[in-house]
C-alpha cells in the first residue's frame, strides 16, 4: 500500500531472549510455569522482569510500574521479544505511561491478544510496527491443545512470509478478494479506544481483524454499531472474523455468526467467520499484524500472508 511503511523486529532464534511482562491481569502461577517451560521447549530464553507477579484488585499492579517493565523491556538491546503473561484488564491503563519516542525508535516483537489488543493497536498504528496476534504465556501453559506451534514459529522464527492460512471451519459470509495490511484485534478494545490519543486508526484499505469472547449478540451489534459509525468500517477492504466462543445467546438464537452475517450484509468487500486466532475453541494460529495479506472468501476461503513481518 502506498506510504504505508512499517518497522519490523528482527527474527528469533534460538538462544534469544523473551521479556514476560504483565500489562494487565495477574496471573495464576502454575499455568504461567508451564508456559515458561514451553518457551524454553521453542528454544528460546525467557525472562522475569520487574513486578511481573504484582496484583492490585484486577490488574498486575500500579500502571507506572506495568509501563515502567514494558518500558525497560523495550529499551534493553538483549531482548528480542516481549510477550504478555496473561490478558484480562488493564493495558489500556499504562499507554500514557510508555516511553512513545521508544517505541517509535526500534522494534522488537511483541506477542499477545485479548486485553491487549490495546498494545497490539498502539504499536501498529503510533508506533508503526509490526506485531503479533499469539499467545499469552498462560496459553502456552496449555500446551499445543490452545496454541498453534506451526504457525507461531513461521510468523516469529523464520523471515519468509507466513504463506497460505486455510484452516478448517471457515463460513463465508460475503465472498471476495481484498489486499491490504491486517489490523485489529478484540472488537472490545478496539471500540473502548475510540476518541482516545490511542485510537485504532488503520490506513485506509486494510483487511480487519475482529476477535471476542463472552460477549452477548446484542454487545457484538453495539460495537460493530459503533465502528461502523467512526467510520473505520468504511476503510477495510475485508473483515477476518474469529470464531466469537461464548458469544451465543444461551438458548443458541441469534447467534454470533448471525449477528456477523447480518451486520455485514451490505459490506462490499469479502467477509469471513471462524478464523481461529486469539479467543479459540482450539489451537489458535499466530498471525502478523501490520503486514500486507490478501484475503480470498468463497468457494476456498484462506488468508494468504504475502509480506514477513520479521527481518
Amino acid at each position: 500500500m502506498d506510504g504505508y511503511v512499517m518497522r519490523k523486529p528482527r527474527v528469533l532464534s534460538p538462544g534469544d531472549r523473551v521479556a514476560l511482562v504483565a500489562p494487565a491481569s495477574p496471573f495464576d502461577r502454575d499455568r504461567f510455569d508451564a508456559g515458561v517451560k514451553e518457551i524454553e521447549t521453542l528454544g528460546l530464553c525467557p525472562v522475569v522482569t520487574d513486578g511481573l507477579f504484582a496484583r492490585r484488585g484486577y490488574v498486575a499492579g500500579e500502571a507506572e510500574g506495568r509501563a515502567a517493565a514494558l518500558n525497560t523491556a523495550w529499551a534493553d538491546p538483549s531482548i528480542a521479544a516481549v510477550m504478555a503473561a496473561r490478558g484480562g484488564y488493564g493495558s489500556a491503563q499504562i499507554l500514557p505511561f510508555l516511553d512513545h519516542a521508544l517505541f517509535r525508535s526500534s522494534s522488537k516483537a511483541f506477542i499477545g491478544h485479548s486485553d491487549l489488543t490495546a498494545l497490539l493497536s498502539y504499536l501498529t498504528c503510533h508506533c508503526d510496527t509490526t506485531c503479533f496476534h499469539g499467545p499469552m504465556v498462560l496459553n502456552l501453559g496449555d500446551g499445543e491443545a490452545r496454541y498453534d506451534r506451526a504457525s507461531f514459529t513461521r510468523s516469529l522464527m523464520a523471515v519468509e512470509p507466513v504463506g497460505e492460512l486455510v484452516p478448517d471451519g471457515l463460513c463465508v459470509v460475503t465472498a471476495g478478494l481484498a489486499t491490504g495490511p491486517l489490523l485489529g484485534g478484540t472488537l472490545t478494545q478496539l471500540t473502548a479506544s475510540l476518541g482516545t490519543p490511542f485510537a485504532f486508526a488503520p490506513p485506509a484499505g486494510f483487511v480487519l481483524l475482529l476477535d471476542e469472547i463472552g460477549e452477548r449478540p446484542y454487545r457484538l451489534d453495539r460495537m460493530l454499531t459503533q465502528l461502523a459509525a467512526s467510520g473505520l468500517l468504511s476503510r477495510a477492504s475485508g473483515i477476518v472474523c474469529g470464531e466469537f466462543p461464548e458469544c451465543d445467546e444461551p438458548n443458541g438464537c441469534p447467534t454470533a455468526r448471525d449477528v456477523v452475517a447480518d451486520f455485514f450484509e451490505t459490506f462490499t468487500g469479502p467477509v469471513v467467520f471462524g478464523f481461529p486466532t486469539g479467543h479459540t475453541r482450539g489451537p489458535a494460529l499466530t498471525v502478523p499484524l501490520g503486514v500486507e495479506v490478501t484475503l480470498e472468501v468463497g468457494r476456498r476461503s484462506r488468508l494468504v500472508f504475502t509480506e514477513s513481518a520479521v527481518i
